[in-house]
């Protein structure tokens, strides 16, 4: 602990100035799991995968693993430009200390304001403000991120369960159609679900559901 405090009691700014730069370092790659799951498009792109495992009903395949892949990388594709704009404008000016922290802080914040105001809707963001008793805000950039990132992230959740039921919709008919036939055979003891899988696995793979998926994600950004 007192090695730590004597990090700082130095004299020299140089020492001072990297200690800091260390400190900062650890404290956003403390939060990175919250900035990535809260802040970005991960939320949905996640939910709406997990629910077209689920509609096909193939149980753990695709894996979690290849899931929460998938849903890292279209996140960093989609957020490509946010993050590039967060470092040119907050983290290289900042180690070129050529700005402070809290002029970082308010850079950084900026671009991620923007990308959350263009998914959040107005009374998902009009919840938080009234509980809060805020003013009308004149600009995204008077809202802090307090009030912005939980209205973005329920926003987020609507879409993706909205996207979700889309989903989930041809394959139910298809669940529906086989079970008919099956009752209309007297073969009630035979699950329906066994028979439904492969019909339902042929038309995802006919469609190209994958791609139309993923575009339909990379679409609704």
């Amino acid at each position: 602990m007192n090695e730590f405090v004597n990090m700082f009691a130095g004299s020299d700014p140089s020492s001072v100035a990297t200690s800091v730069k260390l400190l900062l370092l650890l404290t956003v790659l403390s939060l990175a799991p919250a900035i990535l799951i809260l802040m970005t498009s991960f939320t949905r792109i996640i939910i709406v995968l997990s629910f077209v495992r689920t509609s096909l009903a193939t149980q753990q395949m695709p894996p979690n693993q290849v899931l929460v892949g998938l849903a890292l990388f279209l996140t960093f594709f989609i957020m490509g430009p946010v993050f590039s704009e967060v470092y040119d404008d907050s983290l290289q000016p900042l180690f070129a200390e050529e700005i402070t922290l809290d002029e970082a802080y308010d850079r950084a914040s900026e671009p991620m304001k923007e990308f959350m105001a263009k998914h959040t809707r107005q009374k998902d963001l009009a919840l938080f403000m009234n509980y809060t008793q805020m003013e009308k805000p004149e600009t995204i950039q008077d809202i802090p991120l307090t009030t912005m990132v939980p209205a973005f992230a329920i926003s987020e959740l609507k879409t993706a369960f909205q996207m979700g039921f889309l989903i989930f919709i041809p394959f139910l008919v298809i669940d529906m159609a086989v079970a008919s036939v099956l009752m209309s055979m007297g073969m009630m003891m035979l699950p329906p679900v066994m028979i439904s899988l492969p019909f339902k696995i042929l038309l995802f793979v006919l469609v190209d559901g994958w791609y139309l998926i993923t575009h339909s994600l990379l679409d609704s950004f």
